[in-house]
């Protein structure tokens, strides 16, 4: 006797259900994480949502990514965050090692598992392009308006050092540690612009050189993620 065959939903599911019913791993991101936050700073929350399999089935897919629905909460559909990860996207692998950790059911324990799988020397050239896009985004400002977006400037200089540490190590670690003072200290306008772009340049150089004596392997573990992904999706038909 031939298995039934999983009905599609239907009732509509709406984005937001998605991430109330679905997310499979929730954490925060930004000042916080990072070890830099102040009493203004806000509580950026970032996740991960596994849609149902049937709502694949339909011509109208279930959408990549959800705002919302609370205020600073962002998430992505569990394929598109791997994708992405996998790619070596800074911002999507720094989700995958945030220490303040707000849920994970048993896929996003495994999904945080799987986080070496997704390591890479990809992340030289990934980390380094944002940078650089970071970086003239503050000298257009500069250039225009005559100030420098300082808090910008700051987590410029904290993406460096992580990429830095991460090609020296093999590990992303996202706390800054003993750096915290230091970055605060631009990040209130009390270091001269000139100076954080010395900064800037002896971090590029740092990283490249690390970049050369690395232990990340050359490219991410695509089987392994393609594995869980291939699971998951059979578990929530």
């Amino acid at each position: 006797m031939s298995s039934p065959v999983p009905s599609v939903p239907a009732t509509p599911v709406t984005p937001h259900d998605l991430v109330r019913d679905h997310t499979v791993y929730a954490c925060v991101m930004g000042s916080r994480a990072f070890g830099l936050a102040t009493r203004d700073s806000d509580t950026d929350r970032r996740g991960v949502y596994a849609a149902p399999t049937p709502l694949f089935w339909r011509l109208d897919k279930p959408p990549a990514h959800v705002d919302g629905p609370a205020e600073e909460q962002f998430s992505w559909e569990l394929e598109r965050f791997c994708e992405l990860a996998l790619r070596a996207n800074p911002t999507v692998l720094e989700c995958l090692h945030s220490p303040l950790v707000e849920y994970a059911d048993a896929t996003g324990r495994e999904l945080l598992a799987l986080r070496g799988a997704f390591l890479s020397r990809e992340a030289h050239r990934t980390f380094v392009k944002y940078a650089e896009g970071q970086r003239r985004r503050l000298e257009t400002h500069l250039r225009e308006h005559g100030e420098v977006r300082w808090k910008q400037a700051m987590h410029l200089l904290r993406l460096l050092l992580s990429c830095r540490d991460l090609l020296r190590t093999g590990e992303l670690v996202l706390d800054v540690g003993a750096h915290r003072e230091r970055l605060l200290a631009v990040r209130r306008g009390e270091v001269p612009w000139s100076e954080v772009v010395s900064r800037l340049r002896r971090l590029r150089d740092e990283v490249d050189e690390a970049a050369a004596r690395t232990p990340l392997p050359a490219g991410p573990d695509r089987a392994r993620v393609e594995d869980f992904l291939v699971r998951t999706r059979r578990a929530r038909t």
